[in-house]
C-alpha cells in the first residue's frame, strides 16, 4: 500500500515556501506521490453541482489562489530527487491535447520518469464556458484526447484524424522516459468513470470517498477490468478519502486499493508545514507498512 499526499497547489499550499517544504518533507518522510489537483476558473455563483460532497459544494472559496498543476509539480520536481507526482486531476477536455502530449512529456523528463498524468471529464459547466470549450461531449472528448496524446508520445512522426483533434505528420519532442510511455489514471467516481478507466487507462483515481464507498467502486472497477483482461498488477487504483483513518489502510488493500492519497491543507509557514508532513507520516505511513 502506497500512500500519496494531495496538498499543494491552493491557499497556503500555492506559495513556493509552502510547495518547496512539503514536497521535500513528504519526500524525506517516505510518501509515494505529490497529487495536484487543476481548476482553470472558478466561479462566485456556479450553475454546476460539485459531485464530491454532500452539499454540491467545492470547499476552496472562489478567490483562493490555485496555481496550474503541471508548473506546480514541475517547481516540486527541481526540489525533490524521488518522490512521485501527479496530477489529480488535470481537466483534459479544457486542453489542446498536443499541447499537453508536450507539457506532460517534458516535466516526465525534468522529473526523471516520476510524473503520473491523472484525468478527468470536468464537472463544472462554468468553466467550460470560460474556456469557449462545449461542456457536452466532453467524456468522448476525453477519450479523443488521450488516444491523440499517446499517439504524439509513441510515434515519431504522428498522425491523428478524429472528431476533436486532427493532426498530420507532426514531431512532438521530448518523449516521456519509460518506453515513450507516461501512465495515465482516470479520475471521478460514477460507473460511467470507472468503465472509462478500465478501457482506457492505467489507474483510476477516486476522490472523498469513505472507506465503504471505495471498497463498493474498487470492486466495480474490478469487474469492468476483468470484461476487458485488465489484469491488477498492471492498474493503480488510488482512493482519497473522506474518513480518514489509518485503521482502513489492510481492508482496502484486501480490496484491490493500490494507494491512499491524504487530503489536507498545509500550515502558513515552511516550519509548520515541515513538521506537519512529520506528523501526517507518522500516522499514515507506518500503518501502510506494516
Amino acid at each position: 500500500m502506497r500512500v500519496g499526499l494531495h496538498a499543494l497547489g491552493i491557499g497556503d499550499g500555492a506559495r513556493p515556501e509552502i510547495v518547496r517544504a512539503v514536497a521535500r518533507a513528504a519526500e524525506a518522510h517516505g510518501f509515494g506521490r505529490l497529487w495536484v489537483g487543476e481548476h482553470v476558473v472558478m466561479v462566485d455563483t456556479p450553475v454546476s453541482r460539485y459531485p464530491y460532497s454532500d452539499d454540491g459544494r467545492i470547499a476552496v472559496p472562489a478567490d483562493a489562489d490555485w496555481l496550474d498543476p503541471l508548473l506546480t509539480l514541475a517547481f516540486a520536481a527541481a526540489v525533490t530527487d524521488r518522490i512521485g507526482l501527479a496530477t489529480g486531476v488535470l481537466l483534459l477536455p479544457e486542453h489542446n491535447p498536443v499541447v499537453v502530449a508536450k507539457q506532460a512529456a517534458t516535466l516526465d523528463v525534468l522529473s526523471a520518469g516520476r510524473f503520473t498524468l491523472g484525468v478527468g471529464i470536468g464537472w463544472s459547466a462554468d468553466e467550460f464556458t470560460a474556456l469557449g470549450v462545449p461542456f457536452a461531449g466532453r467524456g468522448r472528448r476525453t477519450e479523443e484526447y488521450l488516444a491523440a496524446i499517446r499517439t504524439l508520445w509513441r510515434q515519431d512522426t504522428a498522425t491523428f484524424e478524429g472528431e476533436f483533434t486532427r493532426f498530420s505528420k507532426v514531431r512532438v519532442n521530448p518523449k516521456p522516459v519509460r518506453d515513450r510511455r507516461i501512465p495515465v489514471v482516470m479520475g471521478g467516481n460514477g460507473d460511467a468513470a470507472l468503465r472509462r478507466a478500465a478501457t482506457v487507462a492505467d489507474g483510476w483515481y477516486g476522490f472523498n470517498l469513505s472507506a465503504a464507498e471505495a471498497v463498493e467502486r474498487a470492486a466495480v472497477l474490478a469487474g469492468h477490468r476483468a470484461e476487458r483482461n485488465r489484469p491488477a498488477d498492471d492498474f493503480g487504483v488510488a482512493v482519497a478519502l473522506s474518513d480518514g483513518d489509518p485503521e482502513l489502510l489492510p481492508g482496502l488493500a484486501r480490496a484491490g486499493v493500490t494507494e491512499v492519497v491524504v487530503v489536507e491543507a498545509p500550515p502558513a509557514t515552511p516550519d509548520e508545514a515541515t513538521r506537519w508532513v512529520a506528523g501526517l507520516a507518522d500516522r499514515w505511513l507506518t500503518p501502510a507498512r506494516a
